[in-house]
């Protein structure tokens, strides 16, 4: 059996080399052995000496038999460098191995430049101190500051690893709900790259060189001059519904930095012409989420419902095509 021992940050591991295993390189095996730790930190703690077998140091090329036993004893180095704070969360789910958190709008996720405090990461920390020892905190995909909804949180090493191979794989069901200006007609699938914009460095676009993104939408409901849809992701791509929904002429409502831009239904309500106008955040929400447990196999799934402003612009949309009927 595996054993594991914390103590400050030391880790200490021990494993004989199952039959299975014999023959292969010693860091093809010890990726086998401890998945929780990924092949380049593995890699690291062999050639600085943290691992032996059979007592003597290996090199990462070399072989291993069944029946060798393998120890590891390294530093485990704090990772996580931000303060803890205080900050309410929406938990959704959680167990022993991950968190399931429903971001509000406007919480920016992970500490950078002018955001050093008051981020989710700086809440999960308070919440949860031995996040600390994660990568990003656990964090294994985010969200844009203004898009609200379900966001996945690893609280162990392994579960990390393992959720961060299901996002590489497609392994995680992500489904948001937008609201489009313009009236789609069909659903359909958008696959083109997304890279860093050329000239504009604060944002995204769908660029030749960019990495592959695929985007599927679909119709939920049309209103006057907007349109509401399920979208489901493939890729995790920064910004990657706006970019996509934007190259496709259909930015989404709020999104004024990919092209949204105010436009009112003929002899709209006041009071949806007030909604519109100060509708100044994305309308995209991440509602559904499905995976299988990191852990425990178990095939999860979580919903939650929008936020409240986009339920009420939704609403006020509803009436409006109902008083209107051209």
């Amino acid at each position: 059996m595996k054993k594991q021992a914390l103590a400050d940050t030391i880790v200490k591991h021990s494993e004989k080399v199952p039959e299975a295993l014999s023959g292969l390189r010693l860091d093809q095996v010890l990726a086998k052995l401890f998945p929780e730790y990924s092949r380049a930190k593995l890699q690291n703690w062999v050639q600085n000496q943290k691992v032996t077998v059979d007592g003597q140091h290996k090199k990462n090329r070399d072989k291993v038999a069944a029946g060798e036993a393998i120890a590891i004893e390294a530093e485990l180095e704090k990772i996580a460098t931000w303060s803890a704070q205080a900050i309410e969360l929406a938990i959704v789910y959680e167990d022993d191995d991950i968190l399931i958190i429903n971001k509000p709008v406007g919480l920016v996720v992970h500490p950078g430049a002018g955001n050093r405090e008051g981020t989710l990461v700086n809440a999960l920390l308070h919440y949860y101190p031995p996040l600390d020892q994660l990568p990003r905190a656990g964090l294994v995909h985010r969200l844009d500051k203004d898009t609200s909804g379900l966001l996945i949180v690893a609280k162990t090493m392994l579960a990390h690893t393992r959720l961060v191979r299901m996002i590489q794989k497609r392994q995680i069901a992500r489904e948001y709900t937008a609201i489009v200006a313009g009236n789609l007609i069909a659903g359909g699938t958008i696959d083109q790259p997304i890279g860093r914009h050329p000239r504009q460095r604060t944002k995204m676009a769908v660029i030749e060189t960019g990495k592959t993104a695929i985007t599927h939408y679909r119709v939920l409901e049309r209103f006057r001059g907007y349109t509401l849809l399920k979208v489901i992701l493939d890729t995790g791509r920064t910004h990657q519904i706006r970019v996509h929904m934007a190259w496709l002429h259909y930015p989404l409502v709020g999104d004024s930095l990919y092209g949204w831009r105010l436009r009112l239904p003929p002899r709209a309500g006041s009071e949806l012409v007030l909604a519109l106008q100060s509708f100044k955040k994305q309308a995209l929400h991440a509602t559904r989420l499905g995976l299988e447990h990191p852990v425990t196999r178990e095939k999860l799934k979580w919903e939650v419902p929008l936020p409240d402003e986009m339920q009420h612009l939704i609403s006020l949309l509803s009436q409006d095509r109902g008083t209107h009927h051209d």
